[in-house]
């Protein structure tokens, strides 16, 4: 079992930066890890997955090329580098745990965190 607490949302302006972490506890380095988001009134959606050693990373579209997943097994930290953000980036983010690689349901998570929130401004 994994506990996972969500850091380093805060308000930026369109075209900033913003870095979230995840930081766990518990046998961190058995899982997969990933973020997800939420929007109000939308359905909590895959972000980024990143493998047990850092070595696959995976995104969604909408993403790709803006966000970066990362991961520190010596610090059970994960984190999110988030770049060029857009309004539409405005969420909760949250952070997940899987021993399964490559998913990208919220069913084949087992473990989540409470998020933070990211809002973008135009």
């Amino acid at each position: 079992q994994v506990q996972l607490v969500e850091s380093g949302g805060g308000l930026v302006q369109a075209g900033g930066s913003l870095r979230l972490s995840c930081a766990a506890s518990g046998p961190f380095s058995r899982y997969v890890m990933a973020w997800f988001r939420q929007a109000p009134g939308k359905e909590r959606e895959f972000v980024a997955g990143i493998s047990w050693t850092g070595g696959t990373t995976y995104y969604a579209d909408s993403v790709e090329g803006r966000f970066t997943i990362s991961r520190d097994n010596a610090k059970s930290t994960v984190y999110l580098q988030m770049n060029s953000l857009k309004p539409e980036d405005t969420a909760v983010y949250i952070c997940a745990a899987t021993t399964r690689l490559g998913r990208r349901g919220p069913n084949d998570f087992d473990y989540w965190g409470q998020g933070t929130q990211a809002t973008v401004s135009s």
